[in-house]
């Protein structure tokens, strides 16, 4: 399984300690992060793992395509398509041009080597947390673009946004 799909992208926020959540819920507000991940995930395929699905505040994300990676069968969610599988997930995304997984830490795990891309928000703080990004081997990486935010009213933490491609 570990040849790369050229469709499959992550979209994730790490803090520097690789740490992206607690209790089933984000660490940080940041409202620029929000607006770049609606952005380009609109118009395409979202997948995630069930309790990612169960912390989202309103159900199914809009304007999107939701697949829900569970193991327990028979289980749906309204508005998701469910897979049971990774092979499954990819047979149900192979026609959209881009599809994002967005968590979490389980499934990052499965697809990290599998991602052409890899939209990266790096928080520039260290958090307590019980769900980590697995540790990036930046040398298959190239980094295609990076844009830095200062902290400010909209935005808790620092961070800095950076896209990479598979090298």
């Amino acid at each position: 399984m570990d040849h790369v799909m050229k469709n499959i992208s992550i979209i994730v926020a790490i803090a520097e300690n690789y740490a992206i959540g607690k209790d089933n819920t984000l660490l940080w507000r940041l409202s620029d992060d929000l607006k770049r991940f609606k952005r380009f995930t609109t118009g395409h395929t979202v997948i995630m793992g069930r309790n990612t699905f169960l912390s989202l505040p309103k159900g199914a994300l809009p304007n999107r395509r939701n697949i829900v990676i569970t193991d327990r069968m028979g289980e749906t969610f309204p508005d998701c398509t469910m897979a049971y599988s990774l092979e499954e997930v990819l047979r149900l995304a192979e026609s959209d041009s881009e599809c994002f997984i967005i968590g979490g830490g389980i499934i990052y795990k499965q697809f990290l080597p599998i991602a052409s891309k890899l939209y990266l928000t790096k928080v520039h703080a260290e958090f307590e947390a019980d769900t980590f990004f697995p540790e990036i081997d930046y040398s298959e990486w190239k980094e295609i673009e990076k844009e830095h935010v200062e902290k400010g009213e909209n935005n808790e933490y620092p961070h800095t946004f950076i896209l990479y491609e598979r090298r």
